[in-house]
């Protein structure tokens, strides 16, 4: 098996848990989804929900990206982090008065609309503030992500998006409104999409819903096709950046645009979460009837992914280089549901020994909570410890 390589005679003086970005892998990640866009007429908005830590979000910005923000607060951050207001797209079932005013006066890019209701109070909204405030109606494709039932958001009767139905009922409302300006349609089916051909479904269904707004009357000027490229989750060290190379070709080649329209991205797991990994602490070795128990110091407070999705993260044993033994890792949480793994072959452990839970850098650190009083992890980066 092999192992990640790590400083850790460095994280030997660090508190555990905490989180470890390996920076020089963002950087290399940052590149190649750089170069697989260049020259063509493609925008990438990173899904500031993945990884909301400031220096992860000004790497990113500093590479031209925008920001796809689910917040009025992460639209804050984006800005305070170096994101262009005029890269910045807000989507989100339910945002509120508040919010959207932060939208408004920070003049961004796009608005994804969600439901009838928003499109009114968005139009309410921007003429109070005597503003016109572009739009895109997301749209709910039914297509089927073949992924965990709680990240997928693309079929018809999740919370997400407009149903086809509504689509004549919404041109109807934005032709009679003089303060929202539609530029274009947005589609999210879900996320940690390995099947490629989920992504095809939603190259024809976009292409069907283009041609029916055009024979409508709209002309939109882009097409959002949300994000949900998945990473290897098993293989961290053997694939260590998603396969972007062939995502955009998928596009390029079944998504044929207009001439003049651009076609845009949401992408956040894949572009960061290989980078970071949760660092922790065996604290006890438990010998059950049938299993022995790897306790850790980490918990689902700080990485609730397993618990909530039963998600996978390969798990490594970075303080040993004795023979494999099986185990149950679990954490110090007081539910039952605080596991990270069970039945896992990891070098023998013994008190004291630093484990990595890979691949973290994605709905880890954000997701963290004080449950139990404890205290939030902290972050470290490669290039600075």
């Amino acid at each position: 098996m092999i192992k990640g390589q790590f400083p850790v005679e460095k994280f030997q003086s660090i508190e555990t848990p905490f989180y470890y970005y390996d920076i020089e892998l963002l950087h290399k990640t940052l590149d190649t989804v750089k170069t697989a866009v260049k020259d063509k007429n493609f925008h990438v908005h990173y899904a500031v929900k993945a990884n909301a830590n400031p220096r992860i979000l000004k790497a990113i910005a500093a590479y031209g990206f925008g920001a796809d923000c689910v917040s009025g607060n992460e639209v804050l951050r984006a800005l305070e982090c170096g994101f262009d207001a005029s890269k910045i797209v807000f989507a989100g079932v339910g945002k509120t008065d508040k919010e959207i005013r932060i939208g408004l006066d920070n003049d961004i890019f796009c608005f994804n609309v969600e439901s009838l209701p928003e499109l009114e109070v968005i139009e309410t909204l921007a003429s109070e503030k005597g503003k016109t405030a572009r739009i895109a109606l997301r749209i709910n494709p039914n297509v089927d992500a073949h992924t965990h039932r709680y990240i997928t958001t693309g079929l018809q009767e999740n919370k997400f998006g407009l149903n086809e139905r509504d689509l004549p009922k919404a041109l109807e409302m934005i032709g009679a409104y003089s303060h929202i300006e539609l530029i274009g349609i947005h589609f999210h089916i879900g996320s940690q999409i390995t099947d490629l051909s989920s992504f095809e479904d939603l190259c024809v269904k976009a292409i069907e819903f283009r041609q029916r707004l055009k024979s409508w009357g709209a002309v939109l000027p882009l097409i959002n096709v949300g994000g949900g490229l998945g990473i290897n989750y098993q293989h961290p060290n053997h694939y260590p950046i998603a396969d972007f190379e062939s995502y955009f070709r998928l596009f390029e080649k079944y998504l044929t645009m207009d001439d003049g329209q651009a076609l845009h991205f949401e992408l956040g797991r894949s572009m960061v979460a290989p980078c970071g990994s949760l660092i922790t602490r065996a604290t006890y070795i438990k010998e059950g009837i049938n299993k022995k128990f790897l306790i850790v110091d980490a918990g689902m407070t700080d990485l609730i992914r397993p618990a909530l999705y039963k998600a996978f993260h390969h798990i490594e044993n970075i303080g040993s280089d004795q023979e494999y033994t099986t185990y149950d890792v679990v954490g110090p949480i007081c539910e039952s549901s605080d596991v990270f793994a069970q039945d896992i072959s990891l070098n023998e452990a013994k008190r004291g020994d630093l484990i990595a839970i890979r691949s973290a850098g994605a709905y880890g650190e954000v997701m963290a909570s004080h449950y139990n009083c404890r205290e939030l992890p902290k972050s470290y980066f490669s290039d600075s410890l």
